[in-house]
């Protein structure tokens, strides 16, 4: 009865229906994280930067920087993709220029992830002065590239090849990045897990929620093909009609009750809800509820290829060419399965998006993450409109998007160097000097005749360059090896551009 007066009380919560031009300070964050991998998928699956549209999201989280133990510094894992130099393809830079559309956006990089696992962050935090190299090396790192801060995800201290003492030295490298960012106003927040054991050995959510802006929370993985039987990847509530012992743990309610409980402040919570699902292939074909004899994983989608996981993208398309699916929601859990013949996929959908971002407004949360904005129906294949379970999750929280159709004022927001505009018409730039001596790479190239110019040159349909013109803010230059604006005394040859002093 306790839970079915809780899915009452839920089912009765507004969101914000309020309108606004990008995101108001008062909104709740809708965190996007973007898995830069998703470039080398195939076909309808391949997603780059300029997918990516800048509206949707209150934070953009770019996966992942790694960390290089030899130099206990932080690494860029894809240089090709990442930087421009070498004739690279500059994505982080490209991903931090968004804030040219939505200067009230904030980029921020990640670290870590499940392949980074623990030891490498073990060794660095139990030493005070491999610290201090890593921390300046991140510091480095954002402003050379001009993202708004560090996603910090160590999501195993003391698990997956750590210590012990690395619950303690978690928090004690986090102050000192906190101090280091504070002048700056950079912003640091992390990813967490959802074990209950991992949470009790390696996180002190009362000390971290001190530190991070924000902490969020990974709220999916609840089932997976690590089983040998059907179960959600991220039920809403537990089911007690099929559900005992600590199977009534593993769903989002209890797992953000559990937050709380050791000392999470709710307001630094961000609910993490998945944009993929979890399938498996059944034994027995007339046995496809929960809990259900399944062995094998599902086979892997045509973009994603891992077997067992299926991106929106992919299930909504297969249930678009593939008719004959039996669709089932499930009142406790709020989210929906399919099955057909042997195959079954747990999901989440528009309706169960709705009602979590909900169940977030409702426990008073920070506010909304996903994970991975590439697996939503980005192209708006099935829905129609790209995006539609992150727009679905914004308009739940925070009211209806409305996107600016005048010009979008500057930011506020302190950045390492005065910030780039560009000036006049944004039609292509046309410079007496040939544009092949000029652009030698897709991206920044400075202006051979004026320190405080550049140009950003793209490839078009011919082969040819397409060359925008770009002026730095006054008083700096453009800075070619770090493919942004800089102090003229940083820059051989452009030492005495006007107005240096």
């Amino acid at each position: 009865m306790k839970l079915l007066a809780i899915f009452a009380v839920l089912c009765c919560v507004n969101a914000a229906t309020s309108s606004a031009i990008g995101f108001k300070a008062e909104t709740k964050k809708m965190v996007c994280y973007y898995g830069s991998w998703a470039v080398y998928r195939n076909g309808n699956g391949k997603f780059d930067v300029e997918n990516i549209d800048p509206h949707l999201c209150t934070h953009l989280i770019y996966g992942f920087a790694g960390i290089n133990p030899a130099t206990n510094t932080i690494k860029v894992l894809d240089p090709y993709n990442e930087l421009y130099d070498n004739g690279g393809k500059g994505a982080y830079l490209r991903f931090t220029g968004l804030k040219k559309t939505n200067p009230q956006l904030k980029t921020i990089l990640a670290i870590g992830g499940w392949n980074e696992g623990s030891i490498n962050f073990s060794n660095m935090a139990a030493d005070p002065a491999k610290r201090a190299v890593f921390i300046q090396s991140v510091m480095d790192m954002l402003v050379k590239y001009n993202f708004d801060g560090l996603d910090f995800d160590w999501e195993y201290p003391a698990d997956r090849g750590g210590s012990a003492a690395d619950k303690e030295n978690y928090v004690v490298l986090l102050r000192e990045l906190k101090n280091v960012f504070a002048p700056r106003g950079f912003q640091l927040s992390c990813a967490a897990p959802i074990g209950v054991t991992v949470l009790e050995n390696g996180f002190d959510l009362a000390a971290m929620s001190k530190i991070f802006d924000s902490i969020h929370i990974m709220a999916y993985d609840f089932h997976g093909t690590w089983e040998a039987f059907t179960g959600h990847n991220a039920p809403l509530f537990a089911n007690p009609n099929i559900e005992s012992g600590d199977q009534l743990n593993l769903n989002v309610d209890a797992c953000v009750r559990n937050y709380i409980a050791k000392g999470a402040d709710p307001s630094k919570l961000v609910l993490g809800m998945p944009l993929y699902g979890r399938g498996y292939t059944l034994n027995d074909p007339s046995k496809n509820g929960f809990y259900d004899s399944a062995s094998q994983p599902i086979p892997a989608g045509p973009y994603t290829q891992q077997p067992g996981t299926w991106g929106y993208n992919e299930v909504c398309e297969k249930f678009a060419s593939d008719s004959g699916w039996t669709i089932v929601r499930d009142p406790f859990y709020q989210v929906p399965y399919a099955y057909k013949g042997n195959l079954w996929i747990g999901y989440d959908d528009h309706e169960s998006m709705i009602a979590k971002a909900e169940y977030a407004v409702s426990m008073n949360l920070g506010g909304a993450m996903v994970w991975s904005m590439e697996t939503d129906d980005f192209r708006g294949t099935c829905d129609g409109t790209p995006f539609p379970l992150i727009k679905t999750i914004v308009e739940a929280i925070n009211g209806q998007i409305v996107i600016p159709t005048t010009a979008i004022p500057k930011s506020t927001t302190p950045t390492p160097f005065p910030i780039t505009t560009p000036k006049g018409p944004t039609t292509p730039s046309k410079p007496t000097t040939p544009s092949s001596s000029i652009c030698k790479y897709e991206g920044l190239c400075p202006d051979p005749t004026d320190c405080g110019n550049f140009y950003e040159c793209t490839k078009d349909q011919t082969g040819g360059w397409v060359m925008h013109l770009r002026h730095c803010g006054p008083g700096t230059v453009f800075n070619p090896a770090t493919q942004g604006c800089d102090w003229p005394f940083n820059v051989p040859g452009c030492e005495n551009y006007p107005n240096s002093n």
